[in-house]
């Protein structure tokens, strides 16, 4: 016991050198070799950033030792994320499809001989991966993805179109997923998994174009077209099935987005507070308005909530844990640090006025850059219905149907429970329309921001800070409520211009 306590000391002080370090490279790059507002609005990024920033070896953080890495875990990759997001949301992405979606689940379940030479690039050359799932007729809908292979004998070829995969030409490495090609034009129905090195011959993938993405400049984005020829040792091996692996993979992925949101809620609470500090309106700063506190006051409670995530998924998210049967966890916290990112960038955007309506102006780019996360890996919209989908399943077998008997003995709410009885004291339709799953789920979720906060509070953060950030939550819950049960069943009138232009009834 006590050795396994001296390599975690070791290793916690090697991270933190390594985290400190990286914390003056993004000073020096950002904001004394350049301007980091300059640079977030040009496309693709100066090669003496991502140089710079790479020599610090950020990844080495999560590669195990036995690879020349440090050997650490999701806290570590949680913590990069924050840093990096706190300067640059879209520096902070390009770590978090690096380390969540391709160097875990190769560290996880890559063949021996391919995932040394993977570890040994990235800590040596500083290499890159990314991952390609969705394509242009398949993007929530993954399990029909076209992309295909046939085994050749000594290798797979793989074909299809993959689109919207961050780092687009730029990563070294491709984590590419495919069907099996089982005769007929008929196509397995399992999905694997294949390590693409797009530097050695028959591997290369070609970028038939580059998307014009509507912020994240700086990270490229395309569609590709995959006709590669993959080693079978570069074949992941999954420890049951393919969908199986790559429900681990996503969920593990949405654990980890607390990373991404923290640093980047906390430079607005930041930007927020120093600016209504600095301005001045009717003779008096803006802090001494009571609107202006409440919006503060809201900001605080995200970065409260957030911190409690990161927390909880440090804890919970580890390479050693099967995250496939977590759908609720998982998309409770991916979707409201995602909502929470951009209640934030809008509050900063707000309080800031006229001046932050400019692109190389951090409100703005902010608001732009943090939108697309309530979209990819799962929109927040479906995600909060899968929410409430497998929370009436586990109702139906229980055969409830108040919503608070439920939540009390619910593992991720049950500490919850007390604090929002008065608000979830009712019977529930069973069969609901989507509508009201997708607010059923966002109510769930934030019963289990509860639950994360109150854990959090034991801990020994600031009481003051989660209080508020409880009081917060039950006041989204509270308006979420109001619309869930007020019966609404509009429809769209697709033919809605007859009889509909104005200029004839003025």
């Amino acid at each position: 016991m006590f050795k396994a306590a001296e390599v975690k000391e070791k290793v916690e002080s090697a991270f933190d050198g390594l985290l400190n370090e990286l914390k003056e490279k993004m000073k020096s790059v950002y904001h004394q070799r350049s301007k980091v507002d300059d640079l977030a609005i040009k496309r693709g990024m100066p090669p003496f950033v991502m140089r710079e920033i790479m020599s610090v070896n950020p990844f080495s953080a999560i590669i195990p030792k036995e690879y020349g890495g440090l050997g650490g875990d999701v806290k570590e990759s949680i913590a990069l994320m924050s840093a990096a997001s706190y300067e640059s949301l879209a520096l902070s992405l390009t770590f978090g499809i690096n380390m969540a979606l391709f160097l875990q689940p190769v560290i996880k379940a890559g063949q021996k001989e391919s995932k040394a030479e993977v570890m040994k690039r990235f800590v040596e050359k500083s290499n890159m991966g990314g991952l390609m799932i969705t394509e242009p007729d398949f993007g929530s809908d993954a399990l029909s993805m076209r992309t295909h292979y046939k085994d050749n004998g000594s290798h797979y070829n793989l074909k299809g179109t993959k689109h919207w995969a961050g780092l687009t030409g730029w990563a070294d490495y491709w984590l590419l997923t495919g069907r099996k090609d089982t005769g007929d034009g008929q196509l397995a129905r399992d999905i694997d998994f294949f390590v693409c090195d797009v530097t050695q011959p028959n591997q290369h993938i070609v970028v038939e174009e580059y998307f014009e993405n509507l912020g994240l400049y700086q990270i490229p984005y395309g569609r590709n077209k995959i006709d590669v020829e993959i080693p079978k040792v570069q074949k992941l091996e999954p420890e049951q099935s393919g969908v199986k692996m790559m429900l681990d993979l996503l969920h593990r992925s949405r654990m980890s987005f607390p990373g991404m949101a923290m640093g980047f809620i906390q430079r607005m609470l930041d930007e927020a507070i120093k600016h209504c500090q600095q301005r001045f309106v009717g003779g008096k700063s803006l802090l001494k308005y009571d609107q202006v506190q409440q919006r503060l006051a809201e900001l605080q409670s995200r970065f409260t909530i957030c911190s409690a995530m990161c927390v909880n998924s440090s804890g919970k998210a580890g390479l050693q844990n099967d995250l496939s049967g977590i759908g609720i966890e998982a998309n409770s916290v991916k979707s409201i640090a995602t909502d929470m990112m951009q209640a934030a960038s809008q509050t900063l955007l707000q309080l800031v006025g006229a001046k932050g309506y400019r692109l190389n102006h951090i409100a703005g780019r902010s608001t732009v850059d943090s939108r697309p996360f309530q979209i990819f890996e799962g929109s927040n919209d479906m995600l909060y219905s899968q929410i409430s989908e497998g929370v009436l399943k586990l109702m139906r077998k229980a055969k409830l149907e108040n919503l608070f008997e439920f939540i009390k003995d619910f593992h991720l709410t049950k500490k919850a429970s007390e604090l929002v009885k008065d608000l979830i004291n009712f019977k529930i339709d069973l069969n609901m329309p989507q509508r009201k799953m997708v607010e059923l789920g966002q109510v769930v979720g934030r019963i289990v921001c509860v639950d994360q906060v109150l854990e959090l509070s034991t801990k020994g953060f600031d009481n003051n800070l989660t209080n508020s950030a409880i009081e917060y939550l039950r006041q989204e819950i509270t308006g979420i409520l109001s619309s869930f049960k007020y019966a609404n069943s509009v429809q769209v009138i697709e033919d809605y211009k007859s009889d509909s232009n104005w200029l004839n009834f003025a």
